[in-house]
């Protein structure tokens, strides 16, 4: 009798996650649909903005003059680690702290700082000895616009002023629902555009004019260029993040069925195990009084 209650307990334990994982599996759908949006959204500005870059490095003449595009020797790198606030994700922040790991080996030679947006990297790296610069979490899988460009002038900041001499970007890329594709960018300097041939070509004969003049337009373009590169890396992770907690919640809910029904298939072997017992006992008590 007290398996029988014990695998009941089971039975009504199971059921219970199952209804939770079910409700997250639901919540991380919908949020998804939202991020994936988003993500929808900025990808054409971005790649637009980008577009507009390399039209005015083709026409431009003489190399490009913007303290966002100065290379310098490195002696110290920044790292912006970007990784979910909550957990149920599978390997999702798993993975982008092992790439982070890797990178840190990588840079042995130079100094290093890491930024952290996300409470799991943060939770990760402060019982580390690696120097955190500052931690940016509860974004609750959406974006703040204000912050993102809060962040984005604490970076640009220390790069003009000479503190750090590269950012590196890690975030995921959000391919699918069940797939993302971890992403570690350089984010200043801004690499030169290459030049082709062919823009070379087309740029002479379209023969831009430029007012007032190329420093004039990369000051007003750069500064929304970074913000827009930062903003699309935070959609693309929140997008990957909500669709990595979906698929974990849709398999937890999947397991915890498939578990109900081998601990129901074990009660009902159990109890007919019980009730053949207690059948034996009365026909034996009965031949015994028989005899």
């Amino acid at each position: 009798m007290a398996r029988l209650k014990e695998v009941q307990n089971r039975i009504r334990s199971v059921k219970s996650t199952r209804r939770i994982t079910g409700a997250m599996e639901m919540v991380a759908a919908a949020k998804l649909r939202r991020a994936q949006q988003r993500v929808e959204q900025a990808r054409p500005y971005a790649e637009k903005l980008s577009e507009m870059l390399m039209h005015l490095a083709a026409g431009a003449t003489g190399d490009i003059s913007h303290p966002y595009f100065e290379e310098r020797e490195i002696h110290r790198k920044t790292l912006v680690v970007i990784t979910s606030d909550r957990g149920f994700c599978g390997s999702f922040n798993a993975n982008v702290i092992r790439r982070a790991v890797q990178w840190i080996t990588e840079a042995e030679a130079t100094e290093i700082e890491l930024l952290c947006v996300g409470k799991k990297c943060h939770d990760y790296f402060k019982r580390r000895d690696w120097p955190i610069l500052g931690y940016e979490g509860d974004w609750g899988g959406q974006l703040e616009y204000s912050r993102a460009r809060s962040i984005v002038h604490r970076l640009t900041d220390r790069f003009v002023g000479g503190q750090t001499d590269e950012i590196d970007l890690l975030f995921t890329r959000f391919l699918s629902t069940s797939k993302y594709q971890v992403t570690l960018e350089r984010y200043l300097p801004i690499e030169k555009p290459e030049i082709t041939e062919e823009q070379q070509d087309h740029s002479g004969a379209a023969d831009y004019i430029f007012e007032p003049d190329p420093e004039a337009i990369y000051a007003a373009l750069m500064p929304g260029y970074a913000t827009t590169k930062m903003v699309t890396a935070l959609n693309e992770s929140f997008a990957s993040e909500h669709g990595s907690r979906m698929i974990a919640m849709n398999n937890a809910t999947k397991n915890a069925g498939e578990m109900i029904d081998r601990l129901t298939l074990e009660y009902n072997k159990a109890r007919q195990a019980q009730i053949t017992k207690e059948l034996l006992e009365v026909v034996s008590g009965a031949e015994a009084l028989k005899g």
